[in-house]
């Protein structure tokens, strides 16, 4: 797993580590009982403050992504299969809602999303 901070990005750091962590978690790149790197190793690495890198650590422990052991570290919780699910559906909510407030600037009628939702769709080679 790698975490790559863009200080350019109007994303708060430590957000963006959670992001960038969260993804590895729902894309199986780490598993469940990994051990994640140290707040201090994690801060160190990306240059940035240990104050950062507990809140990203404190944030992934309150979404329920991982689990912080006193002593020994932080690991990656168990797959809460309901809980991955209910963040996977929000992410879709919300590109939706991107997708769709485009397209009201573009000015397009309901119709010519669908069409392009479809054409999307079919695309993916999901069925």
């Amino acid at each position: 797993m790698r975490v790559i901070i863009k200080n350019s990005s109007e994303t708060p750091i430590y957000e963006q580590i959670c992001e960038q962590i969260t993804s590895a978690i729902l894309a199986g790149e780490v598993n469940e009982g990994d051990v994640l790197p140290s707040i201090r190793q994690l801060a160190g690495d990306l240059k940035v403050s240990v104050m950062t890198t507990t809140r990203a650590y404190n944030e992934l422990e309150q979404r329920g992504y991982v689990v912080n052991v006193q002593g020994k570290g932080c690991y990656v919780a168990p797959r809460d299969s309901e809980l991955i699910r209910e963040q996977l559906l929000r992410t879709i909510e919300e590109h939706f809602g991107a997708a769709i407030e485009t397209a009201r600037l573009a000015k397009l009628s309901r119709a010519d999303l669908r069409t392009i939702f479809n054409f999307t769709l079919e695309g993916s080679g999901d069925e």
